[in-house]
């Protein structure tokens, strides 16, 4: 385990680009943290150290956002696995891509077996830490 403390979302975004040096394709990594801690930040910093160039949004609406390396996952307004199955969740995971998750908790039962985990937490206002 280790901790990074983060002064400002600058920082974070920073921390997440050199962090997503450390990704292959297929892995799945799991942004955990309450509403509004900065797990968009996170998708931001890791999309941008995997070469996205595109603005990366939060997907709390259409669920998932496809980029060339990586897909980005927003599972807050998943009510069921079941509801996640439909929307084939399962067949990202095996597509070769990075895929960030937020709010995993919500399609646990789908998640591959070995997933790496990022959590963020509020410190202060700006300030985050951030445990991998």
């Amino acid at each position: 385990m280790a901790i990074f403390l983060s002064r400002s979302p600058e920082e974070t975004r920073a921390w997440a680009e050199t962090y997503a040096k450390t990704l292959s394709a297929g892995d799945v990594v799991l942004l955990d943290g309450e509403m509004g801690a900065g797990k968009t930040v996170l998708a931001q910093g890791i999309a941008r150290g995997l070469g996205v160039e595109e603005d990366v949004l939060s997907p709390t609406y259409a669920y998932v956002n496809s980029y060339a390396p990586l897909f980005h996952f927003d599972c807050y307004r998943i009510g069921s696995v079941r509801q996640a199955e439909e929307l084939g969740f399962s067949d990202y995971f095996d597509a070769g891509k990075v895929c960030l998750v937020e709010w995993s908790e919500n399609i646990a039962p789908l998640l591959p077996a070995h997933c790496k985990r990022i959590v963020i937490r509020k410190t202060g206002e700006n300030e985050r830490e951030i445990e991998t």
